[in-house]
């Protein structure tokens, strides 16, 4: 058996199947000699037959003798796929990929050392192995270093997962941070820009530098913390949109004041007749044009 390179652990589990199967391959025997044996007993009791009965008697044993080979074929796959169900199912909990070559079932070389293996090493080892020989394969499926070694790639995999859900979370704070701040300093520019009542001004922008200072003071403060992290970062969208809102109600109130003063009554009534003196121009030269 050291020609295919088996341990000696795997060369019981061989003899094992090998024992199976002549057992199976017996049991069929038997049972299409009882098929011969029983046509001779029930069917063969004269000494002259005619073609038709002859004829009879082998299309009966025909189909005896094809049903009996037909279960065995059919017994002997299913048997096969559900030694390769338990062979593949060790595997998979290793995470190992079993692959199978269907051309070397034909290997005649092959074929050749498996039957002079059955004539030689199987009967010197048939005792031997009795003893040593377990039902089954090895319990790789049990307790064991296989269970402990599973448990410990489980372990390994969720704690990745663990980790790289973290990462990306961390990533997504820190990128939203500074996507706040931006709006931050902008906000601030734009307060500083914005015309209007220069007391009202100085207020939003004290009120927006101070919001800008603890935002940065909390920041810095909490980087550590997730948590503490989500809570400024909320509280500073939240105190953002109220300055915003203070800022718009503000320049929606000069604009107000602006309108009610003198000053805007004049020089809308300057527009409206400038506007009166444009269109007689247009008039009179319409009619010098036509007049030409």
């Amino acid at each position: 058996m050291a020609d295919f390179g088996f341990n000696e652990h795997h060369q019981n589990e061989v003899i094992n199947y090998m024992r199976f199967a002549r057992s199976k391959r017996a049991l069929r025997l038997k049972t299409i000699d009882s098929c011969f044996q029983d046509l001779k007993d029930s069917r063969l009791m004269e000494e002259t037959y005619t073609v038709d009965e002859v004829s009879d008697m082998l299309d009966g044993l025909q189909v005896l003798v094809r049903g009996e080979v037909e279960m065995e074929l059919i017994n002997t796959a299913h048997t096969n796929v559900l030694l390769l169900r338990q062979l593949f199912s060790q595997a998979e909990k290793f995470y190992l990929r079993l692959q199978t070559d269907i051309s070397e079932l034909e290997n005649r070389e092959l074929l050749e050392q498996v039957a002079e293996f059955e004539k030689t090493d199987f009967k010197a080892n048939s005792k031997v192995n009795q003893e040593s020989s377990k039902p089954k394969l090895a319990p790789l499926n049990e307790g064991g270093v296989s269970e402990l070694l599973q448990k410990e790639i489980s372990r390994l995999q969720e704690d990745n997962d663990k980790l790289k859900a973290r990462l990306r979370t961390l990533e997504s704070q820190a990128m939203s941070a500074l996507d706040d701040k931006s709006k931050a300093e902008r906000a601030l520019k734009d307060l500083q820009k914005s015309q209007g009542d220069q007391q009202e001004s100085t207020n939003l922008e004290g009120t927006v530098a101070a919001m800008q200072a603890d935002f940065e003071k909390t920041l810095n403060a909490n980087v550590a913390s997730q948590k503490d992290l989500q809570n400024c970062l909320v509280s500073a969208k939240h105190d953002l949109l109220h300055v915003q809102e203070q800022l718009s109600l503000a320049e929606k109130e000069l604009e107000k004041k602006f309108q009610q003063t003198a000053a805007y009554r004049n020089m809308k009534e300057i527009l409206t007749k400038k506007n009166e003196q444009i269109k007689d121009l247009r008039k009179r030269l319409q009619r010098y044009e036509s007049d030409e």
